[in-house]
């Protein structure tokens, strides 16, 4: 999210942030948001009798800012029909791990279980599966023979906040499509 920030503040960046939202009032992107003047709002699971009723009001509150491209950075909630539904093929997300290896919410941890020596990351579209969507872009993180697990994502992170940036910017200035599990960025 700060990355991202600090990008749109570059009018050649082509795209701006029209709005945060979180599902915790804690979340270190509203404070990002508030302090960069972006209107923010919390839809939080807890205030809701389920998760299609969370859904549904996630979904409306983002119709609300009117964005192109739905971000999920940092957050790491399962979208549901209504999300899905109203904004297809435009929400975006990254992995920790070169999928489709290693998804799920453990996939540092796993591309070292797994032996990998080579792991990285991943910008997606987001699809009703779980890190099963079409691939946007990635890029390669050597594993080193003494890394942990926080060494490791330590690692990745930092690509990964230069590949979101680049990627969501390109596909900001350039448009994109969606075919299958194909994604182009520029024209088709």
């Amino acid at each position: 999210m700060a990355a991202i920030e600090r990008a749109t503040r570059d009018a050649a960046y082509g795209a701006r942030i029209v709005g945060v939202i979180a599902d915790r009032e804690t979340a270190a992107g509203l404070q990002i948001a508030r302090e960069a003047g972006i209107p923010t709002a919390v839809v939080a699971l807890k205030d809701f009798p389920d998760r299609d009723t969370w859904d549904g009001a996630l979904a409306r509150t983002i119709a609300s800012f009117s964005p192109d491209l739905v971000v999920c950075a940092g957050f790491m909630k399962i979208l549901g029909a209504a999300s899905l539904t109203h904004f297809g093929g435009r929400i975006v997300n990254t992995h920790p791990a070169l999928l489709p290896a290693y998804p799920g919410a453990h996939g540092v941890r796993d591309a070292l279980a797994g032996g990998a020596k080579v792991t990285g990351c991943t910008v997606m579209i987001v699809d009703a599966g779980v890190d099963t969507g079409p691939i946007i872009a990635q890029a390669p993180v050597d594993v080193w023979n003494n890394d942990t697990e926080h060494s490791l994502h330590a690692r990745i992170k930092d690509v990964e906040r230069d590949l979101v940036v680049e990627t969501l910017s390109a596909m900001a200035r350039e448009g994109w499509t969606v075919n299958g599990r194909t994604v182009t960025v520029g024209p088709a």
